[in-house]
């Protein structure tokens, strides 16, 4: 008898360690880390693997080489602070006022305690980050503080780190944050932002056109920092304003240097470039590079950025157990303010690829953007056109790391994961509600419903009929 339980004892001890041994096997399925690319205007027919054949996008294509592309991948506007918004939160930003396109004092849109995409990598353990653009605005109360601490923003919704822009480059101020500060700034040169005011006469893109790096076309004719008029005032902060040109270098070696930090553990990087929204101002080494003026150049700096983080998974042996996402905030625009040659230098590009619309617009061009997932092992290369959006990544990643999300989080967002996998028979969303400036439509399968807004005019005539 003591045989028998001395045997039974012996299998169930070697069971668990076979148990334990397969939980921990490199071989066994795990969470992979998550390296989210979000470009900034980059349109449905900006890159290669989309059709572009006058800018060269080689390592977004490679992406879409290894693994899937989308042909109804979705942002759900057309401009960037809403986009981003219900990227992050899983909810339509037309839900909530106060998230159109964040002015240059936004305080923070995404209070702390909401459930956010960051907040559930952070409570699956994993090291969380984000680099690049932000325009969800920071801080509290009136106005942030710029020249003092910068809290709340990502780093109270589910981010470990942050370096970032506090809007975006057409807008003041021109500064990095990182974490809670702005990055260098001095003590004796404290920042402020006026919006609509100009207080201390400083020169502006109207009095000082003539020494402009690049010109203006509309609007974007307030504060110059580095030669470029923007859209609002600010002082101070000298030595902590950006170089446009050095830009992308600097928010690629951030990232690179977050993967490098947390190469051992599971991470989720957000990386948000900043090509190629204006002003576009490409480093020296692409200027020129695309021969489709600097709009051009910024899309083969946005590839030279994406290529430099899929070349450092590869360094750390992380690009199979790393899942890539490649998207874009809204569609594409040319003259967005600044005179860069957008329009006159295109030489056939289509921006939209055969899409109706581009940035601001409620139609095609305005939400259907590139979208592409690499998992190697996971992921097989190939062409997908179920309908996935940005809103789905929060209910789509809670189902694979096993988090069930509160009932009031993410009401928009649906769990799309087998089809962001290409899995065999899997099914994207039904419908899909896709926000212009001041209109809405709503797809549903191979039909869209438009809402027209009527002119004053119409609107009066109605009413005298």
């Amino acid at each position: 008898m003591r045989t028998r339980i001395r045997e039974r004892v012996t299998c169930a001890v070697g069971l668990g360690a076979l148990f334990v041994f397969v939980l921990t096997s490199p071989a066994f399925a795990k969470h992979p880390n998550v390296l989210l690319i979000m470009t900034d205007d980059v349109g449905y027919g900006d890159i290669g693997c989309y059709g572009a054949t006058q800018v060269r996008t080689p390592n977004v294509d490679r992406l879409a080489h290894e693994g899937l592309r989308f042909t109804s991948g979705y942002c759900t506007s057309a401009t960037c602070t809403p986009s981003r918004y219900s990227m992050l939160t899983g909810e339509y930003a037309w839900r909530k006022p106060g998230t159109g396109i964040a002015p240059p004092n936004a305080t923070a849109i995404i209070q702390p305690g909401t459930t956010t995409l960051a907040s559930i990598f952070d409570d699956a353990g994993y090291a969380t980050g984000v680099v690049g653009k932000w325009h969800l605005g920071l801080g509290k109360n009136s106005k942030p503080d710029w020249s003092g601490e910068l809290n709340p923003g990502p780093l109270e919704i589910g981010f470990d780190y942050c370096f970032i822009m506090p809007t975006t480059g057409d807008r003041v101020p021109c500064v990095y944050v990182e974490n809670h500060r702005i990055a260098g700034l001095e003590a004796n040169d404290p920042v402020d932002v006026f919006q609509g005011k100009n207080p201390d006469g400083q020169p502006t893109g109207i009095t000082h056109r003539d020494s402009l790096k690049m010109d203006w076309s509309h609007g974007h004719n307030q504060s110059i920092v580095n030669g470029i008029s923007r859209i609002g005032f600010m002082t101070g902060g000298h030595a902590a304003r950006w170089v446009d040109e050095d830009m992308a270098d600097v928010f690629t070696k951030q990232a690179v240097a977050f993967i490098e930090q947390n190469h051992e553990q599971p991470f989720f990087l957000f990386f948000a470039t900043h090509d190629i929204h204006v002003p576009r101002m490409p480093h020296p080494r692409f200027q020129g590079k695309s021969g489709c003026g600097y709009r051009g150049d910024a899309l083969e700096q946005m590839d030279w950025s994406v290529g430099k983080l899929l070349d450092t998974l590869d360094r750390f042996n992380l690009t199979n157990d790393t899942l890539v996402i490649f998207c874009s905030d809204n569609g594409p625009v040319l003259d967005d303010g600044y005179k860069d040659g957008a329009v006159e230098k295109l030489h056939g590009h289509q921006p939209a690829g055969p899409l109706r619309g581009g940035k601001y617009s409620h139609y095609e061009g305005g939400t259907r953007t590139p979208m592409i997932t690499r998992w190697p092992g996971n992921i097989s290369q190939g062409e997908s056109s179920e309908i996935v959006c940005s809103v789905d990544f929060v209910a789509s990643f809670a189902a694979m790391l096993g988090s069930k999300l509160p009932a009031e989080a993410a009401p928009d967002s649906f769990n799309v994961l087998d089809s962001l996998l290409g899995k065999e028979d899997a099914k994207g969303r039904e419908y899909l509600v896709e926000q212009g400036t001041r209109t809405l439509g709503l797809r549903v399968g191979e039909w869209k419903l438009v809402e027209q807004r009527r002119s004053k005019k119409d609107r009066q005539q109605q009413v005298r009929a």
